[in-house]
């Protein structure tokens, strides 16, 4: 008979021969699922790392708003001591000692940093109104500089220049309301509150220009800002004859502690609270029309209305860090914080924080600079403001702002 030899192979042949691939196709799996195992553990924990890292630095963030906010109201409430210690009776008295006692820490202050300058109340009223504008500035710039708006700050600072020319004016008439506003605030504080009219005004008339006008967006503001400036310099060397005042236009150009008076302090304090207080019950609105107007208009927003509110909140800003800042460079409080803060955050709601924060860092800091040194305190605060940003520019990952998105 003749075998027959089956070719199969035995079950041994099919282990070693066809079975091997299979026994090596597992282990490349097998071992391919561990390094996909490391992988994804490795990926957990870098983003554990980046949430713990993110939640540190929102913390003390977070911790930064929060003393910023008690500096805030205890500058408020030294304000409101300023303005009662005079009242009749129990409420002046009791007022009084407490406001005695921000002087002796004042004099405390004197005594370890070998100075003799706070203990006088002026330098606490400049300080209170330096640190108020450091809030409301950056918070009011956030939503101007997001919506390329920069230059509306500079020309209402203009706008508020001119108020103060046609103020010099209003205290020439000496009679009728006039010397009534005269008595009741003193010329200081009427320069102010001219100036946060015709600034006001302005600013209505400027969005007003911009919306009927065929002409660049930019082009509006650049007559605004030159006419104004215009109008307030005729304004002031026509009325300098018969003025009987004794004002110096460069501090109002320049910014000075000592034109910072009791007035011109409770009008800021009374527009900061104002201002603050609309940015937060209007945030969800202001943030929409920011960052996409024509859905805003779709969705039935009023925009013209929450531009004409944003646009006269910058004024009163203005007016308010006119006295510390200057004419000159009151826009850059406006911008320079904001700027520095888009290149560290993540979030609008972020970069509203840092700005705060920034501006403190720079009005602190150029207040004492320009204490210590006899300097001008516009200047002071501006270049530390751009030393921060550049030194953002620097420690950023990235080289454009946050994302529109």
């Amino acid at each position: 008979m003749t075998e027959e030899h089956d070719d199969r192979g035995s079950p041994a042949d099919s282990e070693r021969g066809d079975g091997e691939p299979t026994v090596d196709g597992g282990a490349t799996i097998h071992a391919a699922v561990q390094d996909d195992g490391r992988a994804a553990r490795d990926d957990t924990a870098a983003a554990t790392i980046t949430n713990v890292g993110g939640s540190t630095r929102e913390r003390l963030e977070l911790l930064g708003v929060v003393l910023v906010g008690v500096l805030a109201t205890g500058m408020l409430a030294f304000i409101a001591l300023d303005w009662l210690r005079d009242a009749p009776g129990a409420v002046g008295t009791v007022t009084a000692g407490w406001f005695a006692g921000f002087l002796v820490i004042g004099e405390w202050a004197d005594f370890y940093l070998g100075t003799n300058v706070f203990r006088h109340p002026f330098v606490w009223r400049a300080a209170a109104t330096g640190v108020l504008v450091g809030v409301v500035g950056p918070v009011v710039g956030a939503f101007l500089v997001h919506r390329q708006m920069a230059l509306i700050g500079e020309t209402l600072a203009h706008t508020a220049f001119a108020g103060v020319a046609f103020g010099m004016l209003f205290i020439a008439l000496g009679a009728g309301l006039a010397g009534g506003a005269v008595a009741a605030f003193g010329s200081s504080g009427t320069l102010l509150i001219v100036a946060l009219v015709v600034s006001a005004t302005s600013a209505l008339g400027l969005q007003w220009l911009t919306e009927r006008t065929d002409s660049y967006g930019d082009v509006p503001i650049a007559i605004v800002l030159t006419g104004s400036f215009a109008v307030g310099t005729l304004v002031i060397s026509w009325s300098r004859e018969f003025v009987a005042i004794a004002i110096d236009i460069e501090d109002f150009l320049f910014g000075s502690l000592a034109i910072v008076t009791a007035t011109g302090a409770r009008l800021v304090a009374v527009l900061s609270v104002v201002v603050v207080a609309l940015v937060a019950y209007n945030y969800k609105q202001f943030l929409f029309i920011t960052f996409d107007e024509r859905a805003a208009r779709v969705a039935r927003l009023n925009v013209d209305r929450y531009n004409a509110l944003l646009i006269v909140m910058t004024a009163t800003v203005v007016v308010g860090a006119m006295q510390i800042l200057g004419v000159i460079l009151v826009a850059g409080l406006l911008v320079i914080p904001v700027a520095a803060a888009s290149q560290l955050s993540r979030s609008f709601r972020e970069t509203v924080y840092l700005s705060v924060l920034i501006g403190q860092v720079a009005v602190l800091g150029g207040l004492a600079v320009a204490i210590g040194a006899s300097l001008p305190p516009g200047g002071s605060i501006i270049v530390i403001a751009i030393g921060v940003y550049l030194l953002a520019i620097l420690l950023s990952d990235r080289s454009a702002s946050i994302s529109m998105h």
